[in-house]
């Protein structure tokens, strides 16, 4: 319960977070960043971790001079990129026993949605899967555990991770330090976070009333 509570804390309050850890690691800031997209995209036990909204926030603090803008897009990006490919080989070679290990936490619903992802939009789906979290994380193990050919997978990949990190850092540079942004920094995120999990809710009530459609 207090890891949800801080994390519910370090989401919204990311600016400050952010803040901090800058003023304390200087340079190393790169690698945490780093760290923490990859995880995010590369371990299909932490869909939890902040993406988009940490993208966004990072651009910000970019826009102030406080992080080298070009430098950080190719080191969240390259962090993207390598996260989804060691997500695509754990779903490979271990995705099976992972999913029927019940001491390991994935949801199978998150698998299925990820599956109805790719029914829809087939290898398109590493792409698109960018910008919806959950997905995001789950779409390259189920590529993986779909044995999809690595170079079609990794040109997807690569596409897919460039332009997540470019347009949600970018929106962040451009847009997080406008005065009306910055003096609502919080509601800024919380709003990112909601209109990231839209899409993915949409699908959920979709998919419900069709079956609910059946039944009748």
């Amino acid at each position: 319960m207090k890891i949800v509570l801080f994390l519910i804390d370090f989401l919204l309050h990311l600016d400050v977070y952010l803040g901090q850890i800058i003023s304390t690691y200087g340079f190393a800031t790169y690698a945490i960043l780093f760290v923490i997209i990859f995880i995010e995209t590369g371990l299909v036990v932490t869909p939890f971790l902040p993406g988009d909204s940490l993208l966004f926030a990072a651009g910000a603090f970019a826009a102030l001079g406080s992080l080298n803008f070009f430098l950080l897009l190719i080191v969240l990006a390259v962090a993207a990129v390598l996260g989804d490919t060691a997500n695509y080989w754990i779903g490979h070679f271990f995705g099976e026993r992972l999913i029927a290990n019940p001491k390991i936490p994935i949801k199978k619903e998150h698998i299925e949605k990820t599956h109805q992802f790719f029914n829809k939009y087939g290898g398109k789906t590493i792409i698109l899967a960018r910008f919806v979290p959950i997905v995001r994380t789950f779409a390259p193990f189920v590529a993986g555990i779909g044995k999809m050919h690595y170079g079609k997978f990794l040109s997807f990949n690569v596409i897919g991770g460039v332009a997540w990190v470019v347009i949600a850092t970018s929106a962040g540079y451009f847009f997080g330090n406008i005065p009306v942004v910055k003096e609502n920094f919080s509601l800024i995120i919380f709003a990112i976070i909601i209109l990231s999990v839209l899409p993915m809710a949409f699908e959920i009530i979709k998919s419900k009333l069709k079956k609910t459609d059946k039944k009748s």
